[in-house]
Formats: structure tokens, sequence, C-alpha cells
């Protein structure tokens, strides 16, 4: 099985390499900028790990790994736009927007999520573009919510706005793989689990959501419940999952 850190090295290999439509022409340069801003690249590696789980060659999982996190790049540089949350600063240095204008702020963000479809259409099946459309309905309904405040709790909430997303990158793996649907479910369900977990242990790290509600030691309680249902849910899919497993473990115990 590949390590999380040789998986990385291939999605970063993938996304510098990765040919952009021509006719972006002069936004090509706002769209790498937002690529390479030095992102954990969480998504794409359990996309990676989940195929490889399932049978599949990482490789093979490359372009619906990177469709997965050009979607995700595409909300950053969207959120941080100043009609939403005004943020002039992402992963340590300008936003997208800050640096090339608003205008092309908005561009890049929609170059971004158009290439990521471009990406997943290019499997035989449609399924891994359909995962990824509902994927991103469903976290942008999320950012509604959570602008118009209209969620009825926070894990609802951070089901859509971030787990959606997590959902798609093992969804996505598995019709990559080719593992049929009504082999899915423990998989599905692990990659509900996963997409909770990385949310709590953000609002802890950032003393916000859920540990605001719950409280610090609430909210770790909750993160260690979520990081063991996820361990739980592995043990029931017929695979070799080790990697699967130490990336939720990695996830339960970050730092930043």
């Amino acid at each position: 099985m590949t390590a999380p850190e040789e998986l990385r090295e291939l999605i970063e290999s993938y996304l510098d390499e990765l040919a952009l439509t021509p006719e972006l022409g002069g936004l090509e340069a706002s769209v790498r900028y937002s690529l390479a801003g030095g992102g954990k690249r969480v998504r794409p590696v359990l996309c990676l790990a989940t195929a490889e789980a399932a049978g599949a060659e990482p490789e093979t999982a490359l372009p619906a790994a990177a469709a997965v996190e050009l979607v995700h790049n595409f909300s950053l540089v969207h959120d941080d736009l100043p009609a939403l949350d005004d943020d002039k600063l992402r992963r340590g240095r300008a936003s997208t927007w800050v640096e090339f204008g608003e205008a092309i702020g908005v561009l890049a963000g929609d170059a971004l999520l158009a290439e990521a479809l471009r990406l997943a259409l290019t499997y035989p099946t449609p399924a891994v573009a359909r995962e990824l459309v509902q994927a991103t309905l469903g976290m942008i309904g999320g950012q509604y919510l959570d602008i118009a405040g209209g969620a009825p709790d926070l894990a609802s909430l951070h089901r859509l706005k971030t787990g959606c997303l997590f959902s798609a990158s093992v969804a996505c793996a598995l019709w990559a793989a080719e593992v049929p649907e009504r082999e899915q479910g423990p998989w599905r369900a692990f990659a509900d689990e996963v997409g909770l977990l990385f949310q709590i242990v953000d609002d802890i790290l950032d003393e916000d959501g859920f540990a605001l509600e719950r409280g610090a030691e609430g909210a770790r309680a909750l993160a260690d419940g979520t990081a063991e249902r996820a361990q739980a849910l592995l043990l029931e899919i017929p695979a070799e999952t080790s990697v699967l497993s130490g990336i939720v473990a990695g996830l339960a115990a970050r730092t930043s």
C-alpha cells in the first residue's frame, strides 16, 4: 500500500503538470496561484488511498482526486471574496482576489470548478462527475445556511459545508475503481464520519463551532467518538484499509 506522503507527492505532481483549458488564457496564472498555496491535500490523498484500498492503482483516481481538490480550492477562492468572508490572507499569503483583483478572483474560482468537471468527465462512467456535482451543490447549500443562519444544528451544517466534499473524495474513488454501487455502503458511511471528524478538529483548533458549543473537552470527546466510529466502519470493509486507518488517526491528532 502507498503511504499518504507518497500519495500527496502523486497529487502534487499531477496538479503541477495539469494542462488547463487553453481558452483560459491570462486567467491561468490566477488559477495556478490558487492551487499552489500549500494546502495539505487531505481530500485528494483520501481519494487516492480509497481507490487503492478498493483494488485500483492510485493513478487511476488521479483525475478524480484532482477534481475534488479543484472544487475545494474553488470554494476557498470564492469564500475569501469581500462579499463573503473578506479574507485577505490564505495559507500565509495574499488571497487570490487580493493578488489579482476581485473580478479575477471570481473568474478564477469559476475556472477551477469548470476544470474540475472536465477532469471528472474523463472517466467512462458519468458517476464520478455526478458525485462531484452533488457534493458541490451540497457544499454551496451549506455555505448559504452558514450565511443565512438557517442550519438546524452544527452537525447538519458541517455535513453539508465540509462533509459533502469528503464524501465525494471517497465516492469518486469508488466509481473510478469500479466498485459496484451495492458494495459502497460501508465506504460511504466511513466518508461521512471522516468529514465530520475533520470539521470538529478544525473547530477545536480555531476555538469555534463545536468548541464554543460544547467546550474544549466536549468537542474533543466528540472528535474521539467520531474517529472511533470511522475506524469501526473500516473494519466492516473487506479490504486492506490500513492507510485509511492511518489517515483517520492523523486527522484526529492534527494540531494545525
